[in-house]
């Protein structure tokens, strides 16, 4: 995360990070940002259940997530999209990848 969070930061994107599921659904609930990067492995909820809480919610629905993982897509990835998600990247991430992925949600950051 805090790879992640240096790399779109560098590039001029404004970004929040949380380090657990409940706490990520509070800040897009609170904060609601132009995408999510959501990791599967997070402590308490998990961040399918997050995302499935999100799309679920009308103020944040129409939010994307983006699911940023190690796990292999197969199963976790039908979980995934049956809870909503709009995208996947594996992990290890290429920065341009990254950099890539949000662009194409959110558009270039004013700094670019």
């Amino acid at each position: 995360r805090a790879i992640h969070t240096a790399i779109l930061q560098h590039h001029g994107y404004r970004v929040l990070a949380v380090d657990n599921g409940a706490a990520g659904v509070e800040c897009a609930r609170r904060e609601r940002p132009d995408v999510i990067l959501m990791d599967v492995s997070v402590p308490g909820m998990d961040g399918i259940s997050a995302t499935k809480c999100l799309k679920e919610d009308p103020e944040t629905g129409r939010i994307p997530v983006v699911i940023v993982t190690a796990h292999p897509y197969g199963s976790v990835g039908r979980r995934a999209r049956d809870a909503g998600c709009d995208g996947w990247l594996n992990k290890p991430l290429d920065p341009r990848r990254l950099l890539q992925e949000v662009e194409r949600r959110v558009g270039a950051s004013a700094a670019n």
